[in-house]
């Protein structure tokens, strides 16, 4: 592909999402500088930088300077300007803040990138092991899992939190289509009593109701299972030129895979999950009986 039709593909996408740009603008400045055989040391002598930001400019987890850029484009052998010119346009928009931005306070850095390709998926396959997923919480069961980690954060900012989580589920209205494996101690575990338990259970019945969601739990009784590393998402994008993206959560930072290999092993581990687990039909009957209990 050439860098003048790749840019045609970046330039198509619908602003809005800063993060997506950032990393279509960082994948294709590392298709230029393997297709030229420049290492990352020999890239990042170029703009002042260590090889270490190059990495992280070609994985869009930073902004870009025009300047860097420009820079980078010169030493790729870039010089037409009407292909120049797209993709320094392109940068400029990826550092517009995301919606998100009103919260900036509140979250890490790693996280806003979540946010971001969040918010430009077209798809998002997930297994969790301890809570609900947090495009599928209720209110008062989110405030319950944000308070664990955010013990003595004050009232205004447990309600921000809170916030921050339903404004993302507006994806869920506009086209995100998620599929979630939940292990039994998911819906077994109470948080913020049995009251809300049972809302949030509730709230998963009528919300697995709808065509682009699918919930399925994943009895004890099943044993071990694939996924015993821990819980992870799978995130594609409609961009042909973006990679589904694996992302996996710690306690204070996350990793993401964009390497097909890893992409594709996850989603092996992500159908063999969907195989073992309760059909969706079996599902429901089975968050009927634990709400009843």
């Amino acid at each position: 592909m050439s860098a003048q039709s790749a840019e045609g593909k970046l330039l198509s996408h619908t602003p809005g999402s800063p993060t997506v740009l950032r990393i279509l603008l960082g994948t294709q400045l590392r298709r230029l500088r393997t297709e030229k055989g420049i290492s990352r040391e020999d890239a990042g002598y170029s703009i002042r930088a260590s090889h270490a930001k190059i990495s992280r400019l070609e994985l869009g987890q930073v902004s870009f300077k025009q300047r860097d850029v420009a820079d980078l484009l010169t030493l790729y052998g870039v010089t037409d300007p009407e292909q120049r010119e797209p993709l320094l346009a392109l940068a400029e928009r990826a550092n517009a803040p995301g919606w998100w931005h009103g919260y900036g306070d509140l979250l890490p850095a790693w996280f806003e990138v979540y946010i971001g390709l969040e918010g430009a998926a077209t798809g998002i396959r997930t297994y969790e092991n301890q809570f609900v997923p947090g495009l599928l919480q209720t209110p008062a069961y989110a405030r319950a899992v944000i308070e664990l980690a955010h013990e003595k954060a004050t009232e205004d900012e447990l309600s921000r939190r809170v916030a921050l989580r339903m404004a993302r589920q507006s994806r869920l209205e506009s086209g995100l289509t998620l599929w979630a494996v939940i292990d039994e101690a998911v819906v077994r575990r109470s948080l913020g009593g049995c009251g809300t338990m049972r809302e949030q259970i509730a709230h998963l019945l009528d919300i697995t109701g709808e065509r682009n969601i699918t919930v399925q739990v994943m009895p004890f009784e099943r044993g071990g299972h694939a996924a015993a590393g821990g819980p992870f998402s799978i995130l594609r994008f409609p961009e042909r030129d973006l990679p589904d993206i694996v992302y996996m959560e710690q306690l204070t930072s996350a990793l993401y895979l964009d390497k097909p290999a890893d992409s594709d092993h996850y989603m092996e581990v992500m159908d063999r999950l969907s195989i073992q687990a309760e059909e969706p039909k079996a599902t429901r009957r089975f968050l009927e009986r634990i709400r009843s209990e």
